[in-house]
Formats: structure tokens, sequence, C-alpha cells
């Protein structure tokens, strides 16, 4: 009869596990794709590159990464004319298209279209982010530094004023109470410094983003070209992305992307 007990017991367990592997590989992550569909798509360095090209102009472009709020694509624009060409990154936009690429409405019943953001305008945000988080932390330090003041000079008083009277419970009490409010001081401390850490990283990151990776608006020379990462802002609703750049107002240079979310395939233990 134990045998059998035991048998039960296993096989209920195997069984959990099986359910148990099962929920994990349906909750299994997500990743992000994006890859070139139009135009004569070649793998260079690795990676999928498409191109276009109107009235002397190419646009050379391939998926980046995902970059916080962006999706950032590798951008290289040529200039074939016999003129200086003035490029600026916030000239991109890109049509979010769905399954069927037919442009997706939004409540106003509008084409969804975005707009790439501009490096410098970008760069202006973040500075001011920055100028505004290191007020904040001196705004903090202060208030930090009256509370301390004002819970010292509770504690003093209520500590010295009548203590002879008071009972030992009393004093206990006080004592927790005080020490209650130095810890909360001290976690308040913690977190405004923490929070101001982690946003001023982020900041510098964003800072560097948009001064060092970011396509510059510039002028491109006659048989030069210039290239960076162009951001676009990220709809996750979208299936393909028609991304444009404005050469002639009719017939813009145009590449399309077909984003994604696969799911990570897990490697079989042996």
């Amino acid at each position: 009869m134990k045998l059998f007990t035991s048998l039960r017991d296993a096989s209920k367990k195997v069984a959990l596990m099986a359910v148990g592997l099962g929920l994990l590989a349906s909750c299994a992550p997500r990743v992000y794709q994006v890859k070139p569909v139009s135009g004569d798509v070649a793998w260079i360095e690795g990676r999928p590159v498409t191109k276009d090209e109107k009235s002397g102009i190419t646009v050379v472009a391939s998926y980046e990464r995902l970059d916080m709020q962006y999706v950032a694509l590798d951008i290289e624009i040529k200039n074939n004319t016999d003129r200086a060409l003035e490029i600026n990154p916030a000239d991109f936009q890109y049509a979010a298209l769905d399954k069927a690429k037919d442009t997706l409405r939004n409540q106003y019943n509008g084409y969804v279209v975005y707009a790439a953001a501009d490096p410098t305008k970008e760069a202006d945000r973040v500075a001011a982010n920055q100028i505004r988080e290191e007020k904040r932390i001196k705004r903090a330090k202060v208030i930090n530094t009256v509370l301390m003041v004002a819970a010292i000079a509770s504690d003093v008083a209520s500590s010295s004023s009548g203590q002879t009277r008071k009972s030992a419970e009393r004093w206990v009490n006080n004592r927790v109470t005080h020490n209650n409010i130095y810890t909360a001081i001290q976690a308040k401390r913690m977190i405004d410094h923490g929070t101001f850490a982690d946003r001023m990283e982020r900041y510098d990151y964003e800072r560097y983003r948009w001064k060092e990776l970011a396509l510059k608006r510039t002028t491109v020379p006659a048989g030069e070209s210039a290239r960076g990462l162009v951001y676009l802002p990220l709809k996750k609703e979208a299936a393909y992305l028609q991304v444009s750049y404005p050469v002639l107002e009719s017939d813009p240079v145009e590449v399309v992307f077909q984003q994604d979310w696969v799911k990570r395939e897990r490697k079989r233990r042996q």
C-alpha cells in the first residue's frame, strides 16, 4: 500500500511539474524584432539593410535597436547630386501600418503618422531635466534637514521635561516613536538620493544619445554622405513602419520595416 501511495504522489508531482513547465513556456518573454521588407534587402555587417533613391539622394537604412521609447534606425544619406544638401533627422517620419499594410487610424479617424525625434530639441530637453533634477535634490536636502532638526528638538523636549514624573512605559514609547521618526527621515534621504542618481544616470545616457549617436542636422556636400541613428517613436500596434524622407514633396524616399513581438525560444536542457 505504501508503494502505491508513493507512486501516486510521484505521479502527482510529475503532473504538477508538467503544468508548471507549460505555464513557463506560455509566459516566455517576447523579443522585439524589426526587419526591412522593401527594396533590395542585402545583409551587411550581419544585419539586413535596404535602400531607396530618388532625385540623386539615397537613403540606406537598417534596424539598430529598441532604445527606451524609440525605434533606432541606422540611417545613411548619400548626396549623389551636384549641389549641397541640407539634411534634418526630424524630417524623417513614418506611417503606422496594420498587417494588411493599411494605414492605422486614431480615434479621430486620422492617419497615424509619427515624426522622428529632433536631436537638438531633445538634447535641450535633457539639459533642462538635469537642471530641474538638481534643484529637486537641493530642495529635498533642505526639507530633510528641517525634518531632522524638528525631530531632534522634539526628542530633547520630550526626554528632558518632566522625565521624573513619567512612567517607564511612556519613556519607552517616546524612544520608539522618535527612533521611528529618525528611521523614516533616513529612509527618505536614501530614496531621494537613489532617485536622483537613477534619473541623472538616465539623463546622462540620453544626452550621450542625442549628442553622439543621433544623426545630426548638417549640410552634406555633393558626392558625400552623413550617417547616424534616427529615433522613431515606438508604436506597438503597428505591423509595418513606412519610413519616408522628403526629397520631392510628391515623391519622398521611402523604406518599409516590419515589426513584431515574438517569443524567445528557450534552449532545451540535455
